[in-house]
């Protein structure tokens, strides 16, 4: 989508016009972020996730390249290096360990976040179908980045963690040995699984990285999305970037980094596992082996499968939690309903709400015991996770009468405050 109404860059000063007619880099920048943007005038704080999830990558980036100049991979040496020669030989390594170990978590916050506020405000639809794959692209890089990075401390839970996740490969017919073994180099985690988890989660990121671009190339395309769903009629509709939402986003920024600072100084291990200040031993397993918090709602659904039919249990689990994320990329064009927010979709909106609730409580069953009542639970909300895409979206689409849409973005706003 062109904005014929948006400013365009002019360079006043002498250097500025002889650096952008030959490297159009300043132009770019105003173009992306700056007043040659327009957004819609409507966007509220639920949009602020996407400047902080680059805020969080950035975050993993620097704390990594630095604890990355320290970190021994062997199994010999990253337990040490990291409880030790990090925390304790390195300036401020206390600091940049427990910066990176929760940046990955308050990531995950902001990436849930910015997914289901997608689900809710139909971000997914058409004309913005890639901008959605690009982020379930991202989404999967950061899980496969995140796991990599939680066995790197060589750690009781790290080094089981590993055991038990890969092994689950060894499921899949024919080829799931040869997959787990040349994903461990060998036939346990040691050494060689050590140098190829370090080396691709010190790579991923960067791929990460490059995929946000088009992410968000992919986005200035059609435009942003908006609460109501109705695209953009004319200039009245829209705001410069910068300064309306550089100035919503600083602020959405400062708020997020006393959330992630207050978790470094005052509460650093509150995410993280206490079996992981254990050295790795492969020949003492631990009572009750789990993986990282933001990983518990698809363990839930790894382990919700327990008795063989047609294929062996634990196939069906590896499939179903690769399915449930990979369903994902089908969204768009499984919910066919031509109004794209559910602020307008009453059904819509009961079931988004009761996904959420789904959500929580398999990230609730998947850091639990596996014991019979949470399998049971698990189980329940495993099915009702793939219904609610395969079946109850497309019911809704073609059996909801959603509210009446305004005219344009400004009579919305207009209404909300009674003008």
């Amino acid at each position: 989508m062109s904005f014929p109404w948006a400013k365009h860059y002019e360079p006043k000063h002498p250097l500025m016009q002889w650096v952008d007619s030959r490297l159009p880099l300043p132009r770019f920048v105003y173009n992306a972020v700056g007043a040659g943007y327009p957004v819609p005038r409507n966007l509220n704080y639920w949009w602020n996730f996407g400047v902080l999830a680059g805020v969080a990558l950035v975050c993993q980036l620097i704390t990594g390249i630095v604890l990355a100049m320290h970190f021994h991979s062997s199994a010999a040496g990253a337990f040490e290096s990291v409880n030790v020669g990090i925390m304790r030989d390195v300036n401020a390594g206390w600091f940049l360990r427990f910066a990176h170990a929760n940046g990955a978590s308050m990531f995950f916050v902001v990436i849930y976040i910015h997914m289901f506020r997608g689900l809710y405000y139909g971000s997914y639809k058409a004309p913005r179908e890639m901008v959605w794959l690009l982020g379930v692209v991202i989404f999967l890089l950061l899980m496969a980045t995140a796991f990599m990075g939680y066995v790197l401390p060589w750690g009781q839970m790290s080094f089981w963690g590993a055991q038990v996740i890969t092994g689950f490969f060894s499921a899949i017919p024919v080829v799931g040995d040869w997959v787990r073994i040349w994903l461990l180099g060998g036939y346990a985690p040691d050494d060689a699984a050590l140098n190829r988890f370090f080396s691709l989660h010190y790579l991923l990121p960067f791929v990460i990285a490059g995929a946000v671009i088009l992410h968000i190339w992919a986005l200035h395309i059609p435009g942003s999305s908006n609460p109501t769903g109705v695209e953009v009629k004319g200039e009245q509709d829209t705001v410069p970037f910068h300064p309306y939402y550089t100035a919503k986003d600083g602020l959405g920024v400062v708020v997020f980094l006393i959330a992630f600072s207050a978790l470094i100084f005052f509460a650093p291990d509150l995410l993280g596992h206490p079996d992981n200040y254990i050295p790795a031993n492969p020949l003492s397993t631990p009572a009750h082996i789990v993986p990282e918090w933001y990983f518990w709602p698809f363990y839930a659904i790894l382990r919700a499968f327990t008795a063989d039919f047609i294929l062996p249990a634990k196939l069906w689990g590896v499939l179903a939690m690769f399915g449930s994320i990979l369903l994902l990329f089908f969204l768009p064009w499984l919910d066919k309903s031509p109004v794209r927010s559910g602020s307008y979709r009453p059904m819509y909106r009961i079931a988004f709400w009761v996904l959420v609730a789904d959500v929580l409580v398999l990230g609730y069953c998947g850091g639990s015991p596996a014991e019979p009542l949470y399998v049971i639970v698990s189980q329940i909300a495993a099915a009702y996770y793939f219904a609610h895409f395969l079946i109850v979206v497309p019911i809704i689409s073609h059996l909801e009468t959603p509210k009446p849409l305004p005219g344009s973005i400004t009579e919305a706003v207009l209404a909300k405050t009674g003008a």
